[in-house]
């Protein structure tokens, strides 16, 4: 039986890299692409490029639509792009072309799109970044995916990064303190990136008994009524816990 295919953007990021292991241990994943300003070191990946399960590609995304994201035929697309408060409105123009690109005109291929966003997530903020982060989620929506999840976190820990964001380590001392008596305040990195990879194999409409997720509806430019399926920090801890 031919196997699913995946494409991740954004695999060398805190996250993302965990998903691409899960996605490359994967038997149900058998085609798995990789796609982004830079990409995972030769040596980390080697026997899967020479099996053939792994495509890489290092892209420019200001040219995204030429890059030719959708000629794979992706059946499940991870974006994981890291966003800065800073960056956070170039970001959104980047994720959402990025996933466009993606989108095959094959009306009878289902393509679902996972996508990592932030906790507080709001079209209508006030605030930049979460504003950003809301308008990101419904463009996702818009594009005509089949099937579209959102995972908002809130602080990541075990994030391991190779260039640490300011004043990360104190904030992550705070909250592994708080963590507690609030359990939810955060999420290990690898923890969340298994509970996105489940979500991507399995769809919103077959996560397990008991995962309480949040239906975000909302409408358009033309009026037209679109939703998504958002995983917010307890639930993604309980998807990654299922076997």
């Amino acid at each position: 039986m031919t196997g699913k295919s995946a494409l991740i953007v954004g695999a060398t990021g805190a996250t993302g890299r965990h998903i691409l292991r899960a996605l490359l241990a994967s038997t149900v994943f058998t085609r798995v692409g990789e796609f982004g300003r830079k990409v995972t070191p030769e040596d980390q990946i080697a026997e899967h490029k020479a099996s053939g399960k792994l495509v890489q590609k290092v892209i420019d995304f200001e040219r995204v639509a030429e890059e030719g994201l959708g000629e794979g035929k992706w059946d499940v697309v991870f974006i994981t792009l890291g966003t800065t408060r800073k960056a956070a409105g170039s970001a959104e123009i980047y994720v959402v072309n990025a996933a466009r690109a993606t989108k095959t005109q094959d009306l009878a291929h289902k393509q679902r799109v996972v996508y990592l966003s932030s906790a507080g997530a709001d079209a209508s903020s006030h605030f930049l970044y979460t504003r950003s982060k809301g308008l990101t989620e419904q463009g996702l929506a818009s594009i005509g995916f089949d099937d579209v999840v959102i995972f908002r976190p809130s602080f990541l820990a075990e994030a391991n990064r190779e260039q640490p964001k300011p004043g990360e380590a104190f904030i992550g001392r705070a909250v592994g303190l708080l963590s507690v008596v609030a359990p939810n305040v955060q999420i290990p990195v690898p923890t969340l990136a298994q509970s996105m990879y489940k979500a991507g194999e399995v769809g919103s409409a077959a996560l397990p008994t008991g995962i309480k997720t949040e239906q975000v509806r909302f409408k358009d430019a033309s009026g037209k009524e679109l939703s998504y399926t958002v995983i917010d920090t307890a639930a993604a801890v309980k998807l990654a816990g299922h076997a």
